[in-house]
């Protein structure tokens, strides 16, 4: 039994619903692998303002900003909070 051939406008559309599926997937699995990618580098340094200094050998985690302090949380589980104006270390809470 011969099958008859399809309209030309048929195969043409047949063919771009097969192109796009095509690409579709294509551009599924890019962004998962660019998902995979991003998510398992290592976080970029935390950029502190110039006028935070921390001690020598801390590494800045975390930072935030109060009414007249700023605090830093360190790699090395503590929260260094300085006064705002004179940038010196007000206190120095180290996290259990």
């Amino acid at each position: 039994m011969d099958t008859p051939e399809l309209p030309a406008n048929l195969a043409f559309l047949r063919r771009l619903v097969t192109a796009l599926t095509i690409i579709m997937i294509g551009g599924v699995v890019t962004v998962v692998a660019l998902l995979v990618i991003r998510l398992n580098s290592d976080p970029a340094p935390l950029p502190l303002p110039d006028r935070v200094t921390l001690p020598d050998g801390t590494t800045a985690t975390a930072f935030t900003v109060g009414s007249d302090w700023y605090a830093v949380v360190t790699a090395d589980d503590q929260i260094l909070i300085f006064d705002q104006v004179t940038g010196t270390i007000r206190q120095t809470i180290v996290l259990d």
